[in-house]
């Protein structure tokens, strides 16, 4: 009959891990590419995305807390669903930027990348290139993604050095599920 009945059992596990393998990393390892799901220029305009929501001041922003890096990971995990929406969403900015300024959203200036964004939050942007998500609602996916890998626990890809933590005046690192010796007994 077929020549998947004359499989042992092992060796048929065998083939499905080495099958699996081979699915996820197609999927979530570009060659030549530093990121898991990302391709360069995407990252590079979702830094710059992430950065104008949490800028840079007298403490580190987005794109050096790593929060590109965040949903990077969990775009290979959790948020794998959401891959076309990031894609699509990234895609229709830079038609967006380039039909508005004649550049790539991470060349334009600050003033020009908000104003942009504003847009885009608003659900502003052009109806012709914004076809497949709407502009606000991939606003309100990258909003919450940034601000999970900002505040989030540095475990899961983001808030490099515990940036945010440091930022808050948080010394130690979040425990969660039960108290620390040293708060109960204050």
């Amino acid at each position: 009959m077929g020549w998947y009945r004359n499989l042992t059992r092992r060796d048929f596990i065998k083939t499905a891990a080495a099958a699996t393998v081979v699915a996820g990393t197609a999927a979530c390892s570009p060659s030549k590419s530093p990121w898991r799901f990302l391709r360069v220029s995407e990252a590079r305009t979702l830094a710059a995305i992430c950065d104008c929501i949490i800028p840079p001041d007298s403490d580190p922003g987005a794109e050096w807390a790593e929060v590109v890096n965040y949903i990077d990971v969990q775009l290979c995990g959790p948020y794998r669903n959401l891959r076309s929406s990031y894609r699509a969403g990234i895609a229709s900015l830079e038609r967006t930027s380039q039909e508005r300024f004649g550049k790539t959203f991470s060349s334009l200036s600050t003033d020009a990348q908000t104003s942009l964004l504003r847009d885009v939050e608003q659900g502003s942007a052009p109806k012709e290139i914004w076809t497949t998500l709407s502009p606000n609602q991939f606003f309100e996916m990258v909003l919450a993604h940034t601000m999970q890998g900002y505040y989030g626990d540095p475990r899961h890809g983001g808030n490099r050095e515990r940036a945010s933590w440091k930022m808050l005046g948080l010394s130690y690192p979040q425990i969660r599920g039960r108290a620390r010796v040293s708060d109960v007994a204050g």
